[in-house]
């Protein structure tokens, strides 16, 4: 986690070193020990005024405890907490999280710098005009972007999106990202095959050389089970989103996803009108789709809507109840939890987590029983999806902009560096 501070370690050093030429630095939380003696011709050893403190946030600690824990007067501590709290809440450092700071040898600290996330760092610094105040602000950090092409398969070493991306060098946040774009289309889930192949154009971020997190895919081509599938990121003019289109730009994005989970959970039980139940013993109607998930698995809805309900329900368990437009409902059965915002009447988004897989009320065990219904009858989610129309198309009077961002799209996808040269490679 140190080297999160990298790009940033001149600066530092220049700003918190006093003003004497050294060739040897101080770290840890120790001062430097006494130079040697100087021969003639030698360089000049001479003692810094500060000391560099250098830590990652350990399990159950607390700013002032960090403080603390490196000595630092407590009225001192409290001043700078107090600074902090209107840009950033104390309360929310993270296990593992790197932090540095300089201390003056007279007790008084000069800088105090944090790393918050992928994208900034908090930054405490002693004010000029008063030595009791400080300046506090959140700093980006400054990252260089690649577009990195990718070439995936699904065979028996690799039998997941997941699974082929980790041997690509890549992690599950690309999986998760290409998932959302194939939604509509593709059922991570159930529909891969031994054989399916991918191609991706996805932008990477990096910190000096040090991977900083994925940007947006930008086109992406998938053979499923035989069947070309193919997606460009694409913004109409005028528009604030981008949106993912078709070769033929037609949209991806359809009324509902194909799955209640971004990907990976199986299918336990399917959609029938005769199943013999594993808790009652009996033959009766099962009107959904389980999956077996872990518990605190994020369910997603699969659709745009309004809660119509969210609580406990009987052999249901923990259930959610969506309304969508076009006479349908959702719902989402046996949750551990339910997400925050889940009131009747809160509107939901495509893709927004509503509860998490458990095993409330009859079940043998972790999963979830995802159901829908149209105009008051239960369907077969997994049937009625492809019945559904895809979204809005590209409007004509841009069709031939569309067109040559996916030309573009696809010469950069099958000509780009692949993930393992990603490494500064910056984007055209």
């Amino acid at each position: 986690m140190l080297k999160l501070f990298r790009f940033m370690d001149l600066r530092f050093l220049l700003a918190t070193l006093a003003t004497v030429v050294i060739t040897g630095a101080c770290t840890g939380d120790t001062p430097a020990s006494d130079p040697p003696p100087a021969a003639q011709g030698d360089d000049i050893f001479l003692r810094t005024d500060t000391r560099l403190v250098e830590g990652v946030v350990p399990r159950g600690a607390t700013l002032a405890g960090i403080l603390s824990t490196h000595s630092l007067d407590g009225a001192l501590s409290v001043r700078l907490i107090d600074a902090v709290r209107p840009v950033f809440d104390p309360r929310r450092i993270r296990v593992g999280n790197a932090y540095r700071f300089v201390v003056n040898n007279d007790g008084s600290l000069r800088r105090f710098e944090y790393h918050v996330d992928n994208d900034q760092y908090l930054q405490v610094r002693s004010a000029a005009a008063d030595a009791g105040s400080f300046d506090v602000e959140m700093v980006p950090y400054v990252k260089e972007r690649a577009d990195v092409a990718m070439r995936g398969f699904i065979d028996p070493d690799h039998t997941s999106l997941v699974a082929s991306l980790n041997g690509g060098g890549e992690n599950v946040m690309l999986a998760i990202k290409m998932a959302e774009v194939f939604g509509g289309e593709i059922d991570f889930n159930t529909e891969l095959r031994q054989g399916d192949q991918f191609d991706v154009l996805f932008e990477k971020y990096f910190r000096e050389d040090e991977f900083a997190g994925y940007g947006d895919v930008v086109a992406a081509e998938f053979v499923n089970d035989g069947r070309r599938v193919r997606a460009f990121r694409f913004t109409i003019p005028g528009d604030e989103e981008a949106l993912y289109y078709d070769e033929q730009g037609r949209s991806m994005k359809r009324q509902f996803l194909r799955s209640p989970f971004r990907f990976e959970p199986r299918v336990t039980s399917r959609f029938s009108h005769r199943r013999l139940h594993p808790v009652l013993g009996v033959h009766r109607p099962h009107l959904g789709v389980d999956y077996g998930a872990p518990t605190g698995t994020p369910v997603i809805a699969v659709a745009t809507g309004t809660v119509v309900s969210a609580s406990r329900s009987g052999g249901s368990g923990n259930m959610v109840r969506l309304r969508h437009k076009n006479g349908y409902e959702t719902y989402y059965l046996h949750l551990s939890a339910f997400a925050k915002g889940m009131s009747p009447g809160a509107r939901v988004v495509q893709g927004q987590v509503v509860g998490r897989v458990g095993a409330t009320g009859l079940a043998t065990g972790p999963h979830l029983d995802y159901r829908m219904r149209k105009n008051g009858t239960f369907v077969n989610p997994l049937l009625e999806h492809r019945k559904l129309p895809p979204g809005d198309p590209v409007p004509e009077q841009h069709l031939a902009a569309f067109q040559t961002a996916r030309d573009q799209a696809l010469a950069r996808m099958f000509s780009a560096p692949s993930a393992a040269d990603a490494p500064g490679i910056l984007a055209q």
